[in-house]
């Protein structure tokens, strides 16, 4: 398995201005690289870690054995923030970090069907104790619909093409393995497109590997709740690695940050939607040549940091 390395760790610590007697959760504890360095920084604190990936819980447990006073892990989906909170006696928080990116350990181990470029069964399920698989996807899903799924969510120039050579494809036998599923889509591709520096199957397996895990509803849930978390100064950090996840991201701090949603000429405000949200920084911030240089994932990653306010 290749070394698991924590995208923008440094700028995510200082995105969140940690407190030693604050408490903090990682909602994509994914194998606690994060979560380490928040804990090495509290001591009266908190540190609660969220993961859908039971392997990952096991895993990041292990890493932060030393930091057992303070952090607590919990197997569940930030989707569900509030009611994971809830059920151990939170109701308020001094941060939260969330990693929006697939782990190296799920891309790494073929086992776990998320890599082009590894043979695997079709799974790409983030907790594989329920839902449906990338198999049910593309076996299961009538053409039109995966044509939508790769262009909405892959964004995928040829999604009409990949998703009529599949279904020839699955016509006569079922599609299993992730390497069968990366040749039906690479012959469906022009020749232009198999000219590009990125893997042909990059961007509908992306696009698969979210209507899985239902990642957008997800994170679109995960930004309605986590603003009202938080307390006065609290801080919000998220890392998205593509569009669709910043576009969610961006939108919903800019509307916690607009406030007031009535129209402009109302003489009053009778919508009592309060400005909540203030961002720390215009513009997402971005890895450094030095990090993309050494972790070639970290080169689409983007981080946006909010802070809680109250008006």
């Amino acid at each position: 398995m290749a070394e698991h390395v924590s995208v923008l760790l440094e700028e995510c610590i200082e995105g969140l201005k940690i407190r030693p007697d604050g408490i903090y959760v990682d909602g994509t504890l994914g194998l606690g690289g994060h979560s380490e360095e928040i804990a090495k920084r509290l001591t009266t604190g908190r540190l609660i870690g969220i993961d859908r990936d039971e392997t990952a819980i096991i895993r990041a447990g292990e890493r932060l054995k030393d930091y057992k006073d303070v952090f607590t892990a919990i197997h569940g989906n930030f989707g569900n923030l509030r009611t994971l909170l809830g059920e151990i006696g939170v109701d308020a928080v001094d941060g939260l970090l969330f990693d929006l990116g697939v782990s190296s350990p799920q891309l790494d181990e073929a086992e776990r069907g998320f890599s082009y470029r590894l043979e695997a069964p079709l799974d790409m399920r983030m907790d594989r104790s329920r839902g449906r698989t990338a198999a049910d996807v593309v076996n299961r899903y009538e053409e039109a619909e995966l044509s939508r799924i790769f262009f909405e969510y892959g964004e995928e120039r040829y999604a009409r093409r990949v998703s009529a050579a599949i279904a020839r494809a699955r016509a006569e036998k079922p599609i299993r393995t992730t390497l069968e599923l990366a040749e039906i889509i690479r012959s469906a591709m022009p020749a232009a497109a198999l000219r590009e520096k990125q893997h042909p199957a990059k961007r509908c397996f992306q696009a698969i590997r979210i209507e899985v895990n239902d990642e957008l509803r997800e994170i679109q849930e995960m930004m309605n709740t986590a603003p009202d978390l938080l307390k006065p100064g609290g801080r919000l950090c998220v890392i998205s690695f593509h569009s669709l996840e910043d576009r969610i991201v961006k939108q919903a701090i800019a509307k916690r940050e607009h406030g007031c949603t009535c129209p402009r000429e109302a003489p009053v405000c009778t919508c009592g939607f309060r400005r909540t949200l203030r961002s720390v920084t215009r513009k997402p911030i971005l890895p450094k040549p030095e990090e993309c240089a050494a972790n070639p994932r970290a080169r689409s990653a983007k981080l946006r940091v909010a802070e809680k306010t109250e008006e």
